[in-house]
């Protein structure tokens, strides 16, 4: 059993891409001993003109290392890592994983279950909040795991984030909790799209209509948030279409392997598809609004 004595010894960080770099440098900025790996040469040499550790290899990062923070693009990246790279077995033997990516909660929990038996913790901690999130260290954290392994992970996670949540006792429910994030944001950015397109068919002014449903029980967080950047022609990207194309097929995979029927995000998954298919997966997720002009001839 771990006992939470205050902040815990050095973090290993794998992944410094647009997520991970910013919560590397939090960390650092914490105070934490903050050792960082990526694949990219530029990822890791930006992490490194800001002061952090740079290392050659997984195996090299989580040697010592308390906790090991993945920042990875999905479970099989980070079975790949603690697995096939060798990070786990370079652990020390009471080190905890902290999963910090969207992934899907089955596959969460497959990868906990071989953490675990190697009596090391596991935390599944999934975080949204964006890449301005993760430089202003506002993330909210969705926090799933052992209260003893949760409790000595909290000083990182309270370094990174603005609002903590503890979401259940076992890995995987932190995922179940992000999958639900994604699947409501997804879905509102789409229909926030379809009723702009819809007034723009119609000749009403889209700024117009920002103006009276943004302060009426039609608003949402994502319609006064992407609303104005669906009105511009290549706003600055937040959030990528290409994340929702990833995000939503993990909200429909924890459908299937739960026989959960999901109409309304497999819709949304299908429009930022659409989207990404354009050849704009690389840009802000507001440009979705041009698959539903697209669709109607615009």
């Amino acid at each position: 059993m771990r006992e939470r004595k205050g902040r815990p010894g050095p973090v290993a960080v794998i992944g410094l891409g647009a997520m991970g770099l910013p919560m590397a440098l939090a960390l650092l900025r914490g105070g934490f001993v903050v050792r960082g790996y990526d694949l990219r040469a530029d990822a890791r040499a930006a992490f490194a003109a800001d002061g952090g550790i740079v290392v050659d290899s997984v195996r090299t990062a989580a040697a010592g290392a308390a906790v090991l923070m993945l920042m990875v693009v999905d479970a099989a990246q980070a079975e790949s890592v603690l697995l096939a790279e060798g990070a786990l077995e370079s652990m020390p033997a009471d080190g905890i994983v902290l999963l910090t990516a969207t992934c899907p909660p089955t596959a969460v929990q497959a990868v906990a279950g071989r953490v675990l038996a190697t009596g090391r913790g596991f935390v599944d901690a999934p975080v949204s909040g964006g890449t301005a999130g993760a430089t202003a260290a506002t993330l909210t954290v969705m926090a799933a795991g052992a209260p003893d392994d949760v409790d000595s992970v909290r000083p990182l996670l309270e370094t990174i984030g603005k609002r903590i949540f503890v979401v259940g006792s076992a890995p995987g429910q932190g995922a179940v909790v992000k999958a639900v994030n994604q699947l409501l944001c997804g879905a509102h950015i789409a229909v926030a799209a379809e009723g702009l397109a819809l007034a723009r068919r119609l000749g009403v002014d889209g700024q117009m209509i920002l103006d009276v449903m943004g302060g009426s029980a039609a608003a949402s967080w994502m319609l006064n948030d992407r609303g104005p950047r669906m009105l511009q022609e290549h706003p600055v990207v937040s959030s990528a279409v290409d994340i929702f194309v990833k995000d939503l097929a993990i909200v429909l995979q924890a459908g299937r392997d739960s026989r959960t029927a999901l109409p309304m995000a497999a819709l949304a998954h299908q429009l930022f598809l659409a989207a990404s298919g354009r050849g704009i997966g690389a840009e802000d997720d507001s440009q979705v609004i041009r698959c539903l002009e697209a669709l109607n001839g615009a």
